[in-house]
């Protein structure tokens, strides 16, 4: 259902997410955690297109997200 693959996003000159994926599954319940600062949000953003992804590869029921 959502598929985020190798998912680098930056603000302005900082890397703020180097290489992340995840899959999740229709009917599966995740959880996000890290401590302070270690992308949880920038990943949630990311995936609903409020920061633009430099790379990577976001997919929700196997349709790209506008870029």
């Amino acid at each position: 259902m959502l598929s985020v693959e190798s998912t680098h996003s930056y603000y302005g000159q900082i890397n703020a997410l180097k290489g992340v994926s995840l899959h999740v599954s229709i009917r599966e319940i995740v959880a996000l955690i890290g401590f302070n600062g270690a992308g949880k949000t920038t990943v949630l953003k990311t995936i609903i297109g409020l920061v633009r992804p430099l790379s990577g590869k976001i997919l929700f029921e196997d349709r790209s997200s506008p870029t």
